[in-house]
């Protein structure tokens, strides 16, 4: 059975102890870690190593960013590489898993330590300020991260020590496993409502047939209810079909009601007679506003469509008429 795959992105040599922990934590629950100082992310030669890093992240199911006083190497493919100085901008390998992580909708748990966590509240208030000087953390680009982080409405944990991780990951795991469940057992209950709607659908068609076969022999005036009611029954299909057609959602904005637009459809002997139907039924307001768009070869193809619905023949139209149709008081 396949393992949940869970991706931890971070600095490595001031949380090394940290994601040694949390891969065994990972592994307790019967999940698959991936961490890349373990050998478990697959490098190709032809690419930059941050690269397999990001084709991974997109294989992931779960995915940790820790966030500690080191904001990290920069990413491949800048075009400048040089010592990076406290409030040089730039964008780290980590940060750029989280990035791919969150583009993937792969579901992302963020991890800060407090002392940086309480630093980043004091840069909040002090921005254009460049003469403070931070204690615990390397680039102010981490607290430009977990601006844009927080801004992203991700679960986010503060921690001391590593037993807050743990402790926090166990109980944001149960609660993503019991939506997982509500989720299936809703989908169960869609699904059963669907087969239950399919056999209603089916019953009441051996009904149909049934009273059409018994009931005439029984009573011989019942006959022409039966024929009304299949009748009212296939006309109200019919205008359900054409209400949730474009053509009359268009024709809607000019007064024109469902009604008046099936009977134009269903009477017309022309694609010009069925234009000058629809305007005779538009509201008076826009007497002088034809529908001009109507005369569009889409429409045309819309208004055949429609008049297939209700088991009538499509217009011919040559190709000429449309392109009469497109000049200026054509119609």
């Amino acid at each position: 059975m396949a393992r949940p795959r869970v991706f931890v992105s971070s600095t490595y040599y001031d949380l090394k102890y940290i994601r040694s922990s949390l891969e065994n934590f990972i592994y307790s629950l019967g999940f698959e870690p991936i961490l890349h100082e373990k050998g478990q992310i697959p490098y190709s030669s032809e690419d930059f190593l941050d690269e397999s890093c990001y084709k991974e992240v997109e294989n992931a199911d779960i995915f940790i960013i820790i966030i500690g006083g080191r904001y990290g190497s920069e990413k491949s493919g800048s075009k400048e590489k040089k010592e990076k100085q406290f409030f040089d901008r730039y964008d780290s390998i980590t940060m750029q898993e989280y990035r791919k992580a969150v583009e993937r909708g792969i579901p992302t748990y963020i991890l800060i330590e407090k002392s940086v966590y309480s630093e980043f509240e004091t840069f909040l208030k002090n921005k254009n300020n460049e003469s403070i000087n931070y204690a615990h953390v390397d680039s102010v680009n981490i607290f430009n991260s977990i601006e844009n982080i927080l801004s992203q409405t991700k679960p986010i944990h503060q921690f001391d020590r590593y037993s807050d991780i743990e402790a926090w990951l166990k109980e944001q795991w149960a609660g993503l496993f019991r939506d997982l469940i509500n989720q299936r057992s809703k989908q169960i209950q869609i699904d059963s409502l669907a087969s239950q709607v399919d056999s209603l659908t089916e019953l009441n068609e051996t009904l149909r047939k049934y009273l059409e076969e018994v009931v005439p022999k029984i009573s011989p005036e019942s006959k022409d209810l039966i024929s009304n009611e299949s009748m009212r029954l296939k006309n109200f299909e019919q205008d359900k079909k054409i209400a949730n057609t474009l053509l009359y959602s268009f024709v809607r904005g000019y007064g024109v009601l469902v009604d008046d637009l099936k009977d134009a459809l269903l009477k017309s002997k022309s694609f010009d007679d069925f234009i000058e139907k629809i305007r005779d039924k538009m509201d008076p307001v826009y007497k002088d506003d034809v529908p001009s768009y109507l005369c569009e070869y889409e429409w045309i193809i819309d208004i055949n469509e429609a008049r297939k619905m209700l088991d009538v023949d499509p217009f011919i139209v040559e190709s000429t008429q449309i392109q009469i149709a497109h000049e200026p008081n054509s119609l």
